[in-house]
C-alpha cells in the first residue's frame, strides 16, 4: 500500500500540483476521489474528519494530514528530498514564488477558468476583471522565465510545480497564450520530463461540470 494518499479530483489544479510531484518523482501514491462538485467538501463530516477548511487537496502520510497545496509541496520536498532548495536563499525564493502563485498566478486564473471555461458564463465584468489580473500575473512569470529554464535555480523545484497547477488545464479562458512564449517553453520542458501526465489522466473524477 502506498505511503502517500491524496484526496483529489481531476478538475483541481491545486490537487494536480501534488499529483504532479508524485508523477515526476516516480513515487507511488493513492488517489482518494473528492466529490467536490457534489458538495462533499462542504459537509460537516468532511470538515470534521478530513479538513476543517473545507478544501481539497489533502495529503495523508501516516499519521500526518496536511492541506493547502503550498504546504503539501513543501512537506513532500522535505520528506522525499526531491525538488527542494539547496540553500537558505533558494528556500526563500521558492516560498516567494509559491506565495505569489497562491495569491496571484493560480488565484485569478483558476477562478477565471472555472467561471468562463467550465461554467460557460460568457463575457461579464467579473470575467474581464479576472482575465486582466490573470494576464498581469502571467506577464510577471513570463518575464521571469525569459532568461531561465525554471523558476528558481537551474532545475525543477516545487516553485515550478506550484505555478504549473493550472497551466495544463485545457479549458478556454479568453487569454492569448501565444503572448507568453517563455511560459510555453517552460511548460514544454515540464511536460517532456519522464513521468509527466496530464491532470485529467493523473487524477480521478469528471472533467466537466
Amino acid at each position: 500500500m502506498p505511503d502517500f494518499k491524496l484526496h483529489c479530483f481531476a478538475l483541481s489544479g491545486n490537487a494536480y500540483k501534488a499529483a504532479l510531484f508524485f508523477a515526476l518523482a516516480g513515487i507511488e501514491w493513492e488517489s482518494i476521489f473528492v466529490d467536490y462538485l457534489g458538495g462533499e467538501t462542504r459537509t460537516e463530516q468532511w470538515r470534521e474528519t478530513i479538513n476543517e477548511q473545507g478544501e481539497a487537496p489533502v495529503l495523508e502520510h501516516g499519521e500526518t494530514k496536511i492541506s493547502q497545496s503550498g504546504v503539501i509541496l513543501d512537506y513532500l520536498s522535505e520528506v522525499t528530498g526531491r525538488f527542494g532548495a539547496q540553500t537558505a536563499e533558494e528556500r526563500r525564493e521558492i516560498m516567494r514564488w509559491i506565495l505569489f502563485d497562491n495569491h496571484k498566478f493560480t488565484s485569478y486564473y483558476a477562478t477565471l477558468r472555472f467561471i468562463y471555461g467550465l461554467q460557460k458564463s460568457g463575457e461579464t465584468p467579473v470575467v474581464e476583471f479576472l482575465r486582466l489580473r490573470a494576464k498581469a500575473a502571467y506577464a510577471i512569470v513570463d518575464g521571469h522565465l525569459a532568461d531561465r529554464a525554471f523558476m528558481v535555480g537551474d532545475r525543477l523545484t516545487i516553485a515550478d510545480l506550484s505555478l504549473a497547477g493550472y497551466v495544463f488545464m485545457p479549458e478556454e479562458t479568453g487569454i492569448d497564450h501565444s503572448a507568453y512564449p517563455a511560459i510555453a517553453a517552460w511548460k514544454d520542458r515540464i511536460s517532456n520530463m519522464p513521468g509527466w501526465r496530464h491532470p485529467y489522466d493523473l487524477m480521478p473524477g469528471p472533467t466537466s461540470l
